[in-house]
């Protein structure tokens, strides 16, 4: 997993709530076993008409270059636990997605995969849902936890949990920061069983 480092991209605006995971990436698309190929079928079901003619007006059909955050309504990542969703987020090149709230599993899939679900309250995302003009830039500070609108003096701050932001800041996920606890946990072992 890539360290996150500090994002400075364009962002595009998704402003419809209770997004779940077969909005995102539709069933029939979860036959590779692989991480890669899966950002083709993001929001397929919603970029193409059922001819596979692009719908010109949907958001990602027309997202600016260098994008990288994805600012969403509501309870988003909700329905089937399939990490797949997160999979092709990250294929299609977001690095963030912001909304006021995420599904639980969603948002641990994130964690575990790089992907940063940043929390902002729901005043915070509606000012940015509607923000114009766009395409307009973001910076991400995940260490200050900070979001600024570039070219302005707005800032605002997103929740993340603490041990999940130290695993995104050092590019590891749970299996890898136990491997990096190694000698920490073979040292308790060995003093538990002294005492025994």
């Amino acid at each position: 997993m890539k360290k996150f480092a500090e994002i400075v991209a364009n962002y595009v605006s998704l402003p419809i709530a209770n997004i779940d995971t077969d909005q995102i990436i539709p069933a029939r698309f979860l036959k590779n076993s692989g991480l890669n190929g899966f950002g083709q079928y993001l929001f397929y079901d919603w970029c193409y008409k059922t001819d596979g003619t692009e719908i010109t007006n949907f958001p990602l059909n027309n997202k600016p270059n260098n994008c990288k955050i994805l600012v969403v309504g509501p309870n988003f990542g909700s329905g089937s636990s399939r990490e797949h969703a997160v999979w092709a987020l990250l294929d299609a090149g977001f690095r963030v997605v912001i909304s006021s709230n995420f599904a639980d599993i969603f948002k641990q899939n994130a964690y575990n995969n790089g992907l940063l679900p940043a929390q902002v309250s729901p005043d915070v995302l509606q000012m940015l849902l509607k923000w114009k003009p766009q395409p307009h830039a973001l910076s991400i500070d995940l260490k200050e936890q900070r979001i600024k609108i570039t070219n302005t003096l707005i800032q605002v701050y997103f929740e993340v949990d603490p041990y999940k932001k130290a695993c995104l800041l050092k590019g590891q996920n749970d299996f890898d920061y136990l491997l990096n606890m190694k000698v920490e946990i073979e040292r308790f072992e060995y003093k538990h069983h002294q005492r025994k």
